[in-house]
């Protein structure tokens, strides 16, 4: 924890506008009684990062990243977490009270934490749509929870290339199959949708009669037409929202250095925030 009055934390990214992270941090730190703690949002991209982290001060505990920063905050680093490393990619940067810069991935084990929270321990086989950087996470947490093969469906030959690569790096069995083949996921005992709005809308009508389990990381638009079909089937839906709570919780745990962080507040504030929108 930085040794001044005020601690300051926040979230980067762009566009920044939307994001919930100041909702969830500022809900725990009311629960936990950190009246001087403050969690702000910042609209940053990759050229204006590496100017912005040079001008924090001792009173900075942490940031919490999103895109397009993800990876370009690695080289402005002093240390990076084996998960944070097994992606190259970090979503949260804890500064330590001799000033070094420590990068961490909270999604991967937040994923897997929103997961267990709905009872899934373990599965034999999984389905990933879409291949982009949340696609990498994902299969980081299917290394830990699947014990079989995992199908990514993707768009091009370049992204099959690149999550058989991932597959290699993390220790799964990724074989891949053509986008146009995504009904054929829903199939599988876990499907994990981390796509843009918009882009399941297509293979919803092919929700099989009894399906598995769906984790969708999208949370606003929420629920999705995926989402919304697939609990109509009496399927169970782990949504973005749960993936974000549980993310958020693991950065103020490391920022603040109280545990356990209030799982609950920080639901409520955000599924309240959500509903006014």
């Amino acid at each position: 924890m930085p040794s001044a009055d005020t601690h300051r934390a926040a979230v980067l990214g762009s566009p920044i506008v939307h994001s919930l992270s100041p909702v969830l941090h500022r809900a725990a730190y009311a629960e936990l009684g950190l009246g001087d703690w403050s969690y702000d949002r910042f609209e940053v991209d990759e050229a204006a990062l590496p100017g912005f982290i040079e001008r924090l001060d001792p009173s900075w505990a942490g940031l919490s990243l999103t895109m397009p920063l993800k990876r370009a905050i690695i080289p402005l680093l002093d240390e990076l977490s084996p998960t944070a490393a097994s992606v190259e990619a970090v979503n949260t940067v804890v500064f330590t009270e001799d000033g070094r810069r420590v990068g961490d991935n909270t999604d991967i084990p937040g994923m897997i934490a929103a997961l267990r929270e709905r009872g899934v321990e373990k599965v034999e086989s999984a389905a990933v749509l879409g291949a982009g950087a949340t696609a990498s996470s994902a299969l980081a947490a299917l290394a830990v929870i699947c014990a079989g093969p995992v199908t990514a469906y993707v768009r091009s030959r370049e992204r099959a290339d690149e999550m058989r690569g991932w597959g290699r790096r993390l220790g799964v069995d990724v074989r891949v199959a053509d986008w146009a083949e995504g009904s054929r996921a829903l199939e599988a005992p876990l499907v994990i949708a981390t796509t843009p709005a918009g882009t399941t809308d297509a293979v919803a009508a092919g929700v099989p009669q009894n399906p598995g389990i769906l984790f969708d990381v999208l949370y606003e638009p929420w629920p999705t037409a995926l989402a919304s079909a697939w609990s109509a089937r009496g399927g169970a839906v782990v949504g973005g929202l749960d993936l974000l709570v549980h993310q958020a919780l693991l950065q103020v745990e490391q920022m603040t250095g109280r545990r356990p962080a209030p799982l609950a507040a920080m639901r409520r504030a955000g599924e309240a925030a959500l509903a006014a929108r």
